[in-house]
């Protein structure tokens, strides 16, 4: 409210009345009114004004405050996204879910996994041989992949001042990984997929890793290299160490033959290598005492570390063969001498038109490796023989 003009008016008032004294009294009244009903009408006015201001200010006040919504995490949306894209397959998901997911190469309508599941699935499997994470591990993007391999090296002799010198050359051949593939599929109902409530899509991924996991750990142990990955048994250049006994160890000092398979390989393999062998071969192991009643096998100090027999650790491969006639249930050796060759990993594919019809859906899961031994002079097996 505007005080100064007020009383600047009321001066100019009472200005008029001293200025006017001999006009009438009526005409005294009829401008103190018209005055004062200006006041009253600028303040009125004033008034109104700011109660319209402080009625928008106390809306701003009331009105709630707008948070943005936390965005979801990129391992929330590629699952969301796969379990969407199993259950209703890729027309009914978002731009963004499909962004999640990877086409596989060199394939039309295939997708890979979400990560976080291949990350940690593979982790849950339980009875499986694991080279893979031992060896030399690779990926390619053509059918085969081909290594050259040193056979002999160049020699060396002493001559005299004058002698003849005696010429040398390398020889070499090749090595060559061939992917193969691993596939299957199942079928489940159009209806399980939309109304299961026990993470039915988690369940299939899991079997898949699983399965993939162990057929894949069988072939890096005992593959034959046709049809499927070469194994570390079917490898062709490896030593041989024998028990002396036609199906069992020695009776009389069997922990010579692992001193034996120790010494089998270069000194500075030695310093990198493992033992190789299944549970059932670890036990009869456990039970060989030195000549002062110690035990050949040592059980770890931690809970992380493993046993170990002659100091280098002992990696458990389910695959590896029982001890028996004729059998090769050891290697000692150094797995980067191993080479994996991984071409697509494992894929999963919906197609719902095939089985539509019973109201079903096919999921297709594969992969393509290969393996080989590329090094056999950094390993040595043990077979059970006289």
């Amino acid at each position: 409210m505007d005080f100064d003009r007020m009383g600047h008016d009321l001066e100019q008032i009472e200005i008029k009345s001293e200025t006017n004294v001999d006009e009438s009294n009526t005409d005294v009244s009829e401008a103190v009114a018209a005055a004062l009903d200006g006041i009253r009408t600028d303040v009125v006015g004033r008034l109104e004004a700011l109660e319209t201001k402080s009625a928008d200010f106390a809306k701003r006040l009331s009105r709630p405050a707008i948070i943005p919504a936390p965005a979801e995490a990129p391992e929330a949306i590629e699952k969301k996204a796969f379990v969407n894209y199993l259950r209703h397959g890729r027309e009914a998901m978002t731009v963004d879910e499909i962004k999640t997911l990877t086409v596989a190469t060199g394939t039309a309508g295939g997708f890979l996994a979400p990560q976080e599941f291949g990350a940690e699935l593979l982790k849950k499997i339980v009875e499986y041989s694991p080279i893979r994470e031992f060896a030399h591990v690779v990926s390619t993007s053509a059918p085969s992949i081909t290594y050259p391999r040193g056979v002999s090296n160049l020699g060396a002799t002493w001559v005299s001042e004058t002698g003849a010198r005696t010429g040398s050359e390398p020889t070499f051949e090749q090595v060559t990984l061939t992917p193969y593939e691993l596939a299957t599929y199942v079928d489940v109902s159009t209806a399980l997929l939309e109304d299961n409530a026990y993470n039915l899509e988690g369940e299939l991924a899991l079997q898949f890793a699983q399965m993939f996991g162990k057929t894949e750990g069988a072939a890096f142990v005992v593959g034959t290299g046709t049809g499927q990955p070469k194994g570390l048994l079917s490898a062709a250049g490896i030593a041989e160490v024998k028990t002396g006994a036609a199906s069992a160890f020695p009776a009389s000092n069997p922990d010579s033959v692992l001193m034996n398979l120790f010494h089998a390989v270069p000194t500075v393999v030695s310093k990198s290598a493992v033992w190789l062998m299944n549970r059932k071969t670890m036990n009869t192991i456990r039970q060989f005492k030195d000549g002062m009643g110690r035990s050949l096998l040592v059980d770890p100090l931690s809970s992380t570390a493993p046993s170990t027999i002659l100091g280098r650790p002992i990696v458990e491969a389910a695959d590896m063969p029982d001890i028996g006639a004729g059998t090769y249930p050891i290697v000692f050796g150094d797995l980067q001498g191993f080479r994996i060759v991984d071409r697509v990993d494992l894929q999963t594919l919906r197609d719902p038109y095939t089985l539509a019809a019973v109201g079903q859906v096919r999921i297709h899961a594969r992969k393509r490796v290969g393996s080989d031994v590329t090094h056999p002079d950094r390993f040595a097996k043990l077979k059970v023989s006289a």
